[in-house]
């Protein structure tokens, strides 16, 4: 549960192994979680979740910051496998297994004690499909020459980074407006700040301030108490707060030093006018080919890698035109920018044909 934390709370953990099922309290008074996380980062057991971003935050956490692996996430599988994008783990455990899971004790609060029998029985049933899940995907996977696809698209999830909350890269999750340092400058000091009141508090950063006063506070870039009240964005009174001191002196240190503290920004790339047909048409055969193939088109290529081939063809860097996307749609996509591949409709069907 986060709703009212910054760092996630661990309500139960749920595990499940051919031979067992269990269900850990880690509220418990008392108890000892060692040999949880020593399963966690032992590297000869497969740890086999869906859609596992959120549980690898929180088990960095207990692991002492380390990236517990190797890792199976059946929401990458199942793109591969040709479940669409995303897919949900109700509509993959309905679509393999013919399960319905009962979604009645979604919402539960899940840190209240006791739990009851069908909470529990929920709880459990998030590992034990997934347990029955596993082989036979993987099975098909191997079969299809995708397991690897599926082990390099998880690639980015073990690297610490991910995880890890560097106050001073929190301007990143914001967008800057403006590329002039000063402003990039104060936009950085301002979301550090905030991400380390966050943290010492642990409270949602929006409890400490809302995205539209960091906006404020890079604009307006006030260096006193009293110009710091008088902007929109903060809270009234909040200039009276013991905080707001050390705010304006992060403030202050950061314009004092902006050429050296303003993160790089890098410009983007003009792109060529009238690219708008060019990238229909990509996503047309993009569509086809993840069709023919069964894979989901975002695990093949995302918006942005259509848009960098529709601009720079074979010059783009982008993932869609390395490895195995490259041989199932790369190659294809500059083909079609050549005039080598043709789009035509056959009755109500779109066909790609090489000429």
């Amino acid at each position: 549960m986060r709703e009212t934390t910054f760092f996630s709370i661990l309500c139960l953990i749920q595990m499940a192994t051919p031979d067992d099922e269990v269900i850990v309290d880690p509220m418990a008074d008392g108890i000892d979680l060692s040999p949880f996380v020593d399963l966690l980062l032992d590297k000869q057991v497969v740890k086999v979740m869906h859609a596992a971003r959120q549980d690898m935050e929180i088990f960095f956490e207990i692991c002492d910051k380390t990236v517990p692996g190797p890792i199976f996430d059946t929401q990458v599988a199942a793109m591969a496998a040709g479940f669409g994008d995303s897919v949900g783990y109700g509509g993959l455990v309905k679509g393999r297994l013919g399960v319905n899971v009962d979604k009645g004790a979604r919402f539960t609060d899940w840190s209240r004690r006791p739990l009851s029998d069908k909470q529990l029985a929920y709880a459990l049933a998030d590992v034990t499909h997934l347990r029955d899940l596993f082989p036979p995907l993987v099975d098909e996977l191997e079969d299809k020459g995708r397991l690897s696809w599926v082990m390099e698209e998880m690639e980015p999830q073990m690297d610490e980074a991910l995880y890890a909350f560097d106050p001073e890269l929190a301007w990143q999750r914001l967008k800057a407006r403006n590329p002039r340092k000063p402003y990039l400058a104060a936009l950085r000091a301002a979301a550090a700040w905030r991400e380390e009141q966050a943290i010492e508090r642990n409270v949602p950063r929006r409890r400490v301030l809302k995205d539209d006063a960091i906006y404020d506070l890079a604009t307006q870039k006030p260096r006193t108490l009293d110009a710091l009240g008088n902007l929109r964005g903060i809270p009234r009174g909040f200039e009276r707060s013991k905080v707001a001191q050390s705010l304006i002196k992060r403030m202050n240190d950061a314009l004092n030093d902006a050429e050296n503290y303003a993160p790089i920004i890098e410009k983007p790339i003009a792109m060529p006018a009238n690219l708008g047909p060019r990238v229909e048409m990509l996503k047309t055969l993009l569509k086809l080919r993840t069709e023919v193939q069964g894979v989901a088109t975002r695990l093949v290529a995302g918006a942005r890698d259509i848009d960098q081939i529709a601009a720079f063809g074979d010059k783009a860097d982008v993932p869609a035109l390395t490895g195995w996307r490259r041989t199932m749609f790369g190659d294809d996509a500059l083909a079609l920018l050549r005039g080598e591949i043709g789009l035509r409709l056959d009755g109500e069907d779109v066909v790609a044909e090489r000429f």
